[in-house]
């Protein structure tokens, strides 16, 4: 069955926030962040399988909210595991076991990716069978170690990383189905693991993950002048 899909991650409890709130659940301009991460999905695709992985104890709440803001779009529900390796993975297990297509795994928080960068991440590993979404560092870089203070490093050698993360559905069932490892840092680190080269594509400055009340500032500002 050839069908691409998008896993949804949203464990986060949100105390950098300052608050109570998980940061998913906290609104942007009027609607839920991860409301807005779905809809950026659906709007890439309709026919998009989207899974959402949330911590089972969150998962009433999330419940209440789709009917308090009549959201409506098409999803199903996972729950989150210890770990953010675990949580993909099961989200990864939803995915049907003959699904043949790609499998996209992005961040709850990062609610403003772009159509077009969605699309290059899917269509680079439709191509290549894994694909993440990067940008250029403008900061000057610094190497830390031991007691010397550290010194500059090139940071034309360096990328930031953002989500989606996309691979092939059976590639990435196989690099998942290993133990948890400290290595593994995000899930292009799982599939590099399992020896799969992971390629890079242009990403957009407005994909930033929302952590600190500083980001909560900057996406109202976002919604109101691109959304």
């Amino acid at each position: 069955m050839n069908k691409d899909y998008i896993i949804i991650v949203a464990g986060g409890k949100g105390l950098r926030m300052g608050g109570d709130l998980p940061k998913q659940f906290l609104p942007v301009d009027g609607k839920p962040v991860l409301m807005r991460t779905i809809e950026r999905f659906r709007q890439y695709s309709e026919a998009i399988g989207i899974i959402l992985v949330l911590p089972h104890a969150q998962q009433d709440y999330w419940r209440q909210l789709c009917k308090e803001y009549h959201f409506n779009v098409e999803h199903i529900v996972v729950d989150g595991g210890d770990t953010r390796f675990q949580s993909c993975k099961n989200g990864i297990a939803a995915v049907p076991d003959d699904a043949t297509g790609v499998v996209g795994i992005h961040d709850g928080v990062r609610p403003f990716v772009t159509v077009d960068v969605i699309a290059r991440t899917y269509e680079a590993a439709r191509e290549h069978g894994a694909a993440m979404p990067v940008m250029p560092v403008t900061d000057t870089l610094r190497y830390v170690a031991g007691e010397d203070g550290g010194h500059n490093v090139l940071r034309s050698d360096y990328r930031t990383v953002q989500t989606p993360q996309t691979f092939d559905i059976q590639l990435i069932k196989r690099a998942y189905d290993v133990p948890y490892s400290e290595a593994f840092t995000d899930d292009a680190s799982v599939a590099e693991a399992a020896g799969h080269k992971v390629v890079m594509v242009e990403g957009c400055r407005e994909n930033i993950k929302l952590t600190t009340p500083y980001d909560l500032l900057l996406a109202d500002f976002i919604c109101k002048q691109y959304i």
